[in-house]
């Protein structure tokens, strides 16, 4: 077990060139959102857009998107016509990375588009984060593990865990996920107190900030969007998420410093990952 910390950290940190554009530092793809769930995709929206990478696209609802437009207005959006995710985004080969599953809904248009949309990141090679209701769908679809785009990263809490991998125990999921990684070149964020992460090669990373203030809705949308952002500006998966998982619990024990474990929301997340990679890029903070 390797803890995830500033010293484990520091030296996968990319740089920023002076002479260099938004298109140097990658594309991400959100779908997230539906009617009924809008904010789940503005949450992601908003941690990717801090999370370094160029540029970032959100593909949902009507609904959602005007919610989009007026609170992140530095994020292109791409519009879904109904009130769930149903239609494959244009030109995925354009993207670097997705983020897909906060707010999408169970509807049977939905689930026929996330096996179109993974199908085709199968396909062009792109690494997908799947969190929340994508990982819901998988555990009902037959042979779901053949949809997993190559260098994608899972993010199951404890719940969605149980329904993607059924076993008797705890200790026999966890095997079931390191024969996930192994099969499929995925990694697996097990979210939780001190969030593991299961590495295709075996290695398993424990991280070492977060608290139980960030136990609420919407503190896992945060992290989905911050580990794709990560992705798309160009971390190996194993890398992201390591960071991802990191900088988020970093930003819940900055706000219960400030505000008490009971006081703050997911939204006020976005607002301090700032903090964690502050202290990353600053060794003297350290």
């Amino acid at each position: 077990m390797i803890a995830i910390t500033p010293e484990y950290l520091r030296p996968l940190l990319l740089k920023r060139e002076n002479d260099s554009n938004k298109h140097d530092y990658g594309r991400l793809l959100i779908v997230a959102g539906c009617e009924t769930m809008p904010g789940a995709a503005l949450l992601s929206t908003g941690a990717a857009l801090r999370s370094g990478c160029g540029l970032v696209r959100l593909h949902s609802t009507p609904r959602t998107l005007f919610a989009a437009a007026s609170r992140y207005p530095s994020a292109m959006l791409s519009e879904d016509p109904g009130n769930h995710f149903s239609t494959v985004p244009e030109k995925l080969e354009r993207y670097n990375a997705i983020a897909i599953g906060p707010g999408l809904g169970w509807s049977p248009g939905t689930m026929n588009a996330l096996m179109d949309l993974l199908t085709e990141a199968c396909w062009r090679r792109i690494p997908t984060v799947l969190d929340a209701d994508a990982l819901n769908i998988l555990s009902v679809m037959a042979d779901w593990t053949e949809l997993i785009p190559p260098g994608s990263v899972l993010t199951p809490h404890k719940g969605e865990l149980k329904r993607l991998l059924p076993a008797k125990s705890d200790e026999e999921r966890e095997t079931l996920a390191w024969e996930l990684c192994a099969e499929t070149g995925c990694h697996i964020v097990m979210k939780g107190y001190h969030s593991r992460i299961f590495c295709p090669d075996g290695e398993c990373l424990s991280n070492t900030t977060g608290n139980p203030g960030m136990a609420k809705g919407g503190s896992g949308d945060v992290l989905t969007g911050l580990i794709g952002g990560l992705i798309a500006r160009g971390y190996k998966a194993a890398d992201a998420a390591a960071l991802g998982v990191w900088i988020h619990g970093y930003a819940g024990d900055v706000l219960t410093a400030e505000k008490t474990a009971e006081a703050f929301d997911s939204h006020d997340l976005i607002g301090r990952l700032e903090c964690g990679f502050h202290r990353l890029y600053n060794d003297e903070l350290a």
